[in-house]
């Protein structure tokens, strides 16, 4: 792979717009490689860098990218370069659910695109904002197990904040003409409305966003808008309209040819048919999601297939086929760990079996079948207190348990405490020879030689802890560093002591070691300006900018970069989290968020600059003379 810096990176670029961002990074890494002078040209390769590295989920690599395209554009004085730079990395650090750092990450951008008077960056800079309120108050509320609408009142507020964010945006990409930019506005406030209870607006949003979709032929977003419009229709009550829309999600995703999309689509429908009570059309099309679901081994999908199927035929009253498909909800979820289905699927078990005449022990298996989840909301609690029954209680160590634990052979536990307790003792007593002997560690070499009384009420843990205790008090004149002559170099006016004695050798190479350490925690505190990976002579380049400019970067500015540094440790990192049953919709049906960001890499691109000496360059500047 060989070339300049400028000719790599435009192969690069060409590769990542035509989808191979994979081969499309190794390009851009070997143009780092080569290096360049031109700030402009690197910024430019950072910021496609960490797009495409966001492309294919390698968030680390992406927030590096993205952090390095920041550092220089705020050296160089490029606004509108560190707006995007900013941008780009509140949207890695919102999937990686760093929402606070993103949010200062989206603030900042927009408030240069205030400074900039850019409309087209301030709309964006609002909608990157929405998104992070929209998905903190979202994860928030997973986390919490609630319903929309339901949400106490610190989600309410985030979801609200992405509303106020989502309806400025709406308003200038409005003023702007922005077709395009006011469908994935309408969406996501569709989605955001859905959340808070307001199932109404949610349903006028998506019916717009619809509309917008179908004027572009948008086959992905216009599926995504009959989803959601028939989400906010179940909520509403209106489940033969939700079928409605329902079916035409499904048809776009069997001419899309998704068959993952293909499932949650029949998964959606036999849960509407189940509420309209159809349960034949409910088994109907829980079959075929169930069918979908062992085509791509997907073992959640079909735990949530037996599940609903096996809901359907007891509401039929066939009850030896619910049978056979609770026994095989129960073999899934004990196999992929699922605490919650394992529980409902021995609920069901056990109240068919009592309904069938069948010993609860008899076991029945049919390896045709596959499974899925209960649906409703009055089910689902009563599977959560059934399962509460279930769960066994962990043992207390209480005072009682302590004392029979003490009768029933702790001893040989002191007996290796009073082992310890004579080994520090001795070791106490040669570390003392050695030094001047002080009141406290006398009064305490006292207190160990004479007999300790211990109560017959204690238990032996007591009494190992209480040693311990005592012997950590102990320790503190071995952990007391004490100066025994004259300090060097007081000229703070103290008096030197005179009972003192001359600072030893081994005490200056102790201080000399604390000295030593204290001086690399400063400079583990202190901010450097870094090495630019492919900027020839970064720190020459970036501090004559610096100079030039006459200031240096601010406060927060700083304290930005250091929230984001902290985001990379890499035990600290949060990977996007992927989907376990690609075949059943997430619980509110939003991964349009996510699926959004990969569309949006072009507006969220810094072009890479012409060559120089082009000829459109030449013609310019032959103009200008």
């Amino acid at each position: 792979m060989e070339g300049t810096c400028m000719e790599l990176a435009l192969e690069g670029e060409r590769l990542c717009k035509a989808g191979d961002c994979r081969t499309g990074v190794e390009f851009f890494e070997a143009a780092v490689r080569v290096g360049t002078d031109d700030i402009q040209t690197l910024s430019a390769i950072y910021s496609q860098l960490g797009n495409a590295y966001f492309c294919l989920q390698e968030y680390g690599k992406a927030l590096e990218y993205h952090r390095h395209d920041l550092n220089l554009t705020r050296s160089s004085g490029d606004k509108l370069g560190e707006a995007k730079a900013s941008g780009n990395l509140g949207n890695t650090l919102k999937v990686l659910e760093k929402f606070d750092e993103a949010i200062v990450c989206c603030q900042r951008y927009l408030d240069i695109a205030k400074d900039l008077t850019d409309r087209v960056e301030e709309a964006r800079a609002l909608y990157n904002l929405g998104n992070v309120y929209h998905a903190k108050g979202k994860h928030l509320g997973r986390n919490g197990n609630q319903d929309p609408g339901k949400f106490p009142a610190e989600v309410s507020d985030l979801l609200l904040k992405a509303v106020e964010y989502y309806e400025e945006n709406l308003a200038i990409v409005r003023s702007l003409g922005d077709r395009a930019a006011q469908g994935r506005a309408c969406g996501n406030l569709g989605n955001t409305h859905y959340l808070i209870g307001n199932f109404n607006q949610a349903r006028i949003c998506h019916e717009e966003r619809l509309s917008i979709a179908k004027e572009f032929g948008d086959k992905s977003a216009e599926r995504r808008a009959y989803s959601n419009l028939a989400n906010a229709h179940i909520f509403l009550g209106e489940f033969e309209i939700a079928a409605e829309h329902y079916k035409k999600t499904l048809q776009i995703a069997i001419q899309l040819g998704d068959r993952a999309l293909e499932a949650q689509a029949c998964y959606s429908l036999g849960n509407t048919y189940t509420l309209l009570r159809d349960y034949p059309k409910a088994i109907e099309y829980h079959l075929r999601h169930l069918r979908i679901a062992q085509d791509l081994r997907d073992r959640v999908g079909e735990g949530r297939a037996c599940w609903s199927l096996g809901n359907a035929q007891t509401a039929l009253g066939n009850h030896e086929k619910a049978l056979q498909y609770a026994n095989k909800h129960l073999e899934i979820s004990k196999e992929i760990g699922d605490a919650t289905g394992q529980a409902t699927a021995q609920m069901n078990l056990a109240d068919l079996k009592t309904v069938l005449g069948i010993n609860s022990s008899a076991n029945i298996s049919d390896a045709s079948f596959s499974s899925i989840p209960m649906d409703g909301e009055e089910k689902e609690n009563k599977s959560r207190r059934r399962s509460m029954e279930n769960l066994e209680l962990v043992p207390i160590r209480t005072p009682d348990k302590a004392k029979e634990l003490a009768q029933g052979g702790a001893r040989p536990k002191v007996q290796k405490a009073a082992t310890i307790a004579s080994n520090l003792d001795e070791r106490m007593k040669t570390n003392t020879a050695k030094q001047p002997t002080r009141p406290s560690t006398a009064s305490l070499a006292r207190e160990s030689k004479a007999p300790r009384k211990i109560s017959p009420e204690m238990t032996d843990d007591d009494n190992f802890f209480d040693l311990l205790s005592k012997f950590q008090g102990r320790r503190m004149d071995e952990q007391r560093c004490a100066f025994d002559g004259p300090i060097p170099g007081d000229e703070d006016g103290f008096p030197p002591d005179p009972s003192n004695k001359a600072l030893s050798q081994g005490d200056h190479d102790f201080l000399d070691m604390v000295a030593g350490i204290q001086g690399s925690r400063m400079n583990e505190q202190r901010t450097t300006l870094e090495n630019l990976p492919g900027l020839h002579n970064s720190k020459d380049v970036i501090g004559q900018l610096l100079t030039n400019k006459g200031e240096a970067p601010d406060d927060a500015f700083f304290e930005m970069l250091m929230r984001c540094q902290g985001s990379r440790i890499e035990e600290q990192r949060s990977a996007l989290p992927t989907q376990s049953a690609p075949t059943v919709p997430d619980e509110d049906f939003f991964s349009l968020i996510t699926r959004l960001q990969g569309n949006r890499l072009d507006k969220q691109r810094t072009d890479l600059p012409p060559k120089r000496g082009s000829s459109k360059k030449k013609k310019k500047d032959k103009e200008k003379k």
